[in-house]
């Protein structure tokens, strides 16, 4: 059995869902968000997604953890922006614990949950219940969505997963000081 740990970046609410199981069958799943106050610094909120976040993964141990792939910088510049600074923090806190992260596009995650790389958002959370099992909506959408990418990474794990010879991040945090 494997635990993946799906992401939905964002500032004011990271998106995180949790699944364990096999092949195509999930035995248990867990979702939630990481808010962040609007009216605090953005470092500050950064630093609140990166430390929930690592206490989280320290917890659950898991396996493989998908990040959600959005790029929105050609259309809306500054939430492009603010959003790679948030998926940056993310990818850092999967690097610093020795996760493989794998980053996966909105796209190819509906392409792989519901067939068709152009579905609605309902039809992405309906294909997310249905796999979960679950009659009730999955709220916030950002838990739904990081339940998505975690599905697509239960779902793909064979094909992403390391072989022995790679090694997660090495020389971070290893207590050497700079030159």
């Amino acid at each position: 059995m494997v635990k993946i740990v799906g992401i939905d970046p964002g500032l004011a609410a990271t998106g995180v869902g949790i699944v364990q199981g096999r092949g195509m069958q999930v035995q248990h799943f867990a979702y939630g968000t990481i808010r962040t106050p609007a009216h605090h610094p953005q470092p500050e909120r950064l630093v609140r997604i990166y430390r929930r976040l690592c206490d989280l993964l320290a917890h659950e141990a898991p396996d493989l953890m998908v990040v959600e792939d959005a790029f929105f910088l050609e259309r809306y510049p500054k939430s492009g922006l603010t959003l790679g600074k948030v998926t940056g923090v993310v990818l850092l806190a999967g690097g610093i614990h020795g996760l493989q992260v794998v980053q996966v596009a909105v796209r190819e995650a509906k392409a792989v949950l519901t067939g068709n790389g152009n579905a609605a958002k309902e039809q992405m959370e309906g294909a997310v219940r249905r796999a979960l099992r679950q009659s009730a909506p999955i709220r916030p959408d950002h838990a739904a969505d990081a339940l998505g990418m975690a599905l697509v990474g239960l779902y793909r794990y064979g094909q992403w997963r390391k072989t022995p010879a790679e090694k997660p991040c090495e020389g971070i945090g290893g207590g050497r000081k700079p030159t």
